[in-house]
């Protein structure tokens, strides 16, 4: 990958003026034109995230892997009352993930984060998002926009460049599941559904012009004004829903129980099919980093399925006064990150090499003792060339953080997801960037 990253940078460096004025375009393309998240438009980098095909079948192959493993978690969870405790989950969450399974998928989709070392294959899991999994958007829009840059126009004279189609494809594989429902109609009025308070993202309108360029009738909708009446679930523009494509992540919809009465209703029910269904909380929820690494969990899985979990799931714990004492983690900063067991968008994430001081990492870590937070190894994530002339006509080449998403539609990986930052931690409460994400070859 290297001959190709670099082969970019002196294509850019070559007519560094004209890089500059194409990334001015780029840029007021990604303001006009992207999804904008909590009011902010994605930021982005000149150089484009880029993989071979070889990579690409092993991020694809190490995926299959991973979500067989977590199928089998899943199903454990419904069967084993022992192995249930683990988790810890409150009653009314475990009543509603105990549902009979209604449809023949597990998992409908994931976006599976890895920290990947690019020099050696080698990588670690960061995290699994279930149906929440977002971002799609952000890729489709930056790749639009880096076609509008000098660089890559001169670039794909020399390479083949493709990239992912993650819109399409998620319909066909929803309905693909929908079609092994057991109350499954011919032509179902879809609903995409989420706490918007009033924002919807242009990632959510793209999905619904995705199902309907299908063929099939779709509405966004907000999650608390649904009505169920007489066995059947109702949009707020008073249309029957057949199916739902859940974006609501399920510590939301806990925490909100009350006011979806009528969404809980309907699906305790099956009077709608849930796309994806409670279940997934069981994979979602990061205390599972935990639990993977559990002589229960060990009992069903293969031995190959073992080792694949010693190699690259990070050593995780519970914070409490005994592994803290034990790791000696207030004065080893460097080597721990501490998390909420169920949260999203990095929210309460602590990790004592983003430039902590001891006292504030100490505070840190005592606060959460025994505050449902697990203790976690730090992973390295690998650094690669880039420069910012996007929003900086005087930057220079730095070394920036990566972190790689992997979605998988029903079970098969659809595409990738490239994040980095100028710091170790990728997140948004630190210096996140996405980066559109291109799989190259030789021509």
């Amino acid at each position: 990958m290297q001959s190709a990253e670099e082969c970019y940078k002196k294509l850019t460096d070559k007519n560094f003026d004209k890089s500059i004025a194409s990334a001015k375009i780029q840029q007021e393309y990604i303001k006009k034109y992207t999804a904008r998240y909590h009011g902010y438009y994605v930021h982005t980098l000149y150089i484009p995230k880029m993989f071979t095909e070889e990579m690409s079948e092993f991020f694809s192959r190490s995926a299959n892997i991973m979500y067989g493993i977590l199928e089998k978690v899943i199903r454990e969870y419904k069967t084993n009352a022992e192995y249930r405790k683990l988790f810890g989950f409150e009653e009314k969450l475990e009543k509603l993930i105990l549902r009979p399974n209604h449809y023949n998928c597990e998992l409908p989709i994931a976006r599976i984060d890895i920290f990947f070392n690019e020099d050696d294959f080698t990588f670690k899991f960061c995290e699994f998002n279930a149906d929440g999994s977002s971002a799609m958007n952000e890729d489709k829009e930056l790749n639009q926009a880096i076609k509008l840059t000098s660089t890559y126009n001169e670039f794909i004279k020399k390479y083949n460049v493709r990239t992912f189609e993650l819109f399409n494809s998620w319909v066909n594989a929803f309905m693909d599941i929908y079609s092994t429902y057991d109350k499954a109609v011919k032509n179902p009025y879809v609903a995409i559904i989420d706490f918007f308070n009033g924002d919807i993202s242009r990632e959510f309108t793209a999905f619904k012009t995705a199902f309907e360029n299908n063929g099939i009738e779709c509405e966004i909708c907000e999650i608390t004004d649904l009505k169920y009446e007489n066995g059947r679930l109702i949009s707020p523009s008073g249309r029957h829903i057949n199916a739902i494509y859940r974006r609501a992540v399920t510590c939301d919809i806990m925490r909100n129980y009350d006011k979806v009465q009528s969404f809980i209703q309907a699906v305790e029910n099956n009077d709608v099919c849930l796309i994806g269904d409670f279940k997934t909380q069981v994979i979602h929820n990061k205390i599972v980093f935990k639990i993977l690494h559990h002589q229960m969990t060990a009992s069903f899985l293969t031995p190959d399925e073992i080792q694949f979990i010693k190699e690259h799931i990070p050593y995780t714990v519970s914070l409490t006064k005994e592994q803290v004492i034990k790791h000696n983690v207030l004065n080893t900063k460097n080597k721990w990150v501490i998390k909420p067991e169920d949260s999203y968008a990095s929210k309460g994430v602590y990790a004592g090499i983003e430039g902590m001081t001891d006292k504030a990492w100490q505070k840190a870590v005592t606060e959460n003792i025994d505050n449902h937070y697990l203790l976690q190894e730090y992973c390295e994530p690998f650094s690669s060339w880039n420069i910012d002339i996007t929003h900086d006509e005087n930057a220079q080449y730095k070394k920036y953080s990566n972190i790689t998403g992997i979605y998988v539609y029903n079970g098969k990986m659809a595409g990738l997801y490239s994040r980095i930052a100028k710091n170790s931690i990728i997140s948004t409460q630190y210096s996140e960037m996405s980066l559109p994400t291109v799989i190259v070859s030789e021509k």
